[in-house]
């Protein structure tokens, strides 16, 4: 009855159990929620909550709001997926190489990626506000308005923050990833003549390629539930929605606007562009292969 391995099933239990509480029920949840007419009732209270089939779905696909909402999460993981890639596989290799002082780096790196975001974003809003630390280096080449309320800048500037916050954790993983590289690999493509550009294109990008789809996947999943950068950042959302994520959007529409029906239709919708934009980046990435 309880397989082969009963014992593992039984410590496997109460992780199970949490993600059917965390993870499985939320998700059928507001999927019933949005193929009904849903509301926040008094708890105990006995409302009727009416089937309404497609009409939430409707509701969120005829709001401007919802596709801009996509639209500015597409430019966030345009730019973060590729730059944390890029980075965390080349600064890793660096960090891989040092000598001395290497656990030092290391943690150097790491430590943005575990510190509280509201302190980390203080420190942005000093250096990016209009009287900041790079707009008074930039002088005249600074943007006009300036970065977090300029509508063109603002959703880059939060993807360049997110990208230099979550670094670290990347580059673990790629750290863990070049200790099964063989290091004859690169003693031979040292011996046919190649430098360490060559060793890298060559040894290393093939050799942490199941790292690379690890880390593309949870880039992508992390940049589409965005959500604390923006409404820091930015106030919510701004300058007139052009920071404003799915995920913040969800947060407007169900808790500030009381329409958790329709929010949770843009959850469903969200939960979809995440699983189509991962099955594509897999089979790009080579993440079949792998």
């Amino acid at each position: 009855m309880l397989g082969a391995q009963p014992l593992g099933i039984l410590f496997s239990a109460p992780y199970l159990v949490f993600v059917i509480l965390v993870f499985a029920w939320p998700i059928i949840l507001a999927v019933w929620m949005s193929f009904h007419d849903f509301f926040f009732a008094a708890p105990g209270a006995e409302v009727d909550r009416p089937f309404v089939g497609l009409d939430n779905y409707a509701t969120v696909v005829s709001d401007p709001d919802v596709w801009q909402s996509f639209a500015n999460v597409g430019v966030f993981l345009a730019i973060n997926v590729p730059l944390t890639v890029v980075l965390s596989i080349v600064l890793a290799t660096a960090l891989n190489s040092v000598v001395h002082a290497r656990t030092f780096f290391r943690v150097s790196y790491y430590v943005p990626y575990v510190t509280a975001s509201v302190a980390v974003v203080a420190v942005w809003l000093f250096l990016f506000s209009n009287n900041g630390l790079v707009n008074n280096i930039l002088g005249p080449l600074a943007p006009q308005p300036s970065w977090l309320v300029n509508s063109a800048l603002a959703m880059p500037t939060i993807a360049l923050f997110v990208t230099w916050k979550g670094l670290g954790f990347y580059i673990l993983l790629y750290l863990a990833a070049l200790q099964n590289v063989p290091r004859e690999l690169y003693e031979s493509v040292s011996t046919d003549g190649g430098g360490r550009i060559r060793q890298f294109f060559s040894v290393t990008v093939p050799g942490v390629r199941p790292a690379t789809v690890l880390v593309v996947l949870l880039a992508t999943i992390t940049g589409a539930n965005l959500f604390t950068e923006p409404y820091l950042l930015t106030g919510g959302g701004g300058p007139n929605g052009a920071s404003t994520s799915p995920v913040l959007l969800i947060y407007q529409k169900g808790i500030e606007q009381g329409n958790p029906d329709v929010a949770a239709a843009i959850g469903v919708i969200l939960i979809l562009f995440v699983l189509v934009i991962a099955w594509l980046q897999r089979k790009l990435v080579g993440g079949d292969e792998s």
